[in-house]
């Protein structure tokens, strides 16, 4: 489940840390309020989303699917037999 959330969110968090990466390199002090206007921060929320969105489409598509039938776990002679795919 965290890896689902996970993905998303540092897609959403990358331009950002950009941002604070560039103002580094600029010697100013990222954490001052100056440095962050409205218009800078609304284009990164917006860049953001439009890399978080196109992240998740890109690994929903992209992702193996499996076309066989899955048999679930079960137990065979006191063992556990994992699940798998057929």
């Amino acid at each position: 489940m965290w890896r689902a959330f996970a993905g998303p969110v540092a897609l959403f968090v990358a331009p950002f840390v950009l941002y604070v990466v560039y103002l580094l390199a600029l010697r100013r002090h990222p954490l001052h309020p100056t440095h962050w206007p409205g218009e800078a921060r609304f284009g990164l929320t917006i860049a953001g989303l439009v890399a978080a969105v196109a992240g998740m489409l890109f690994f929903g598509l992209t992702a193996n699917r499996e076309q066989g039938g899955y048999t679930p776990a079960h137990v065979e002679n006191g063992r556990v037999v994992p699940g798998r795919f057929q």
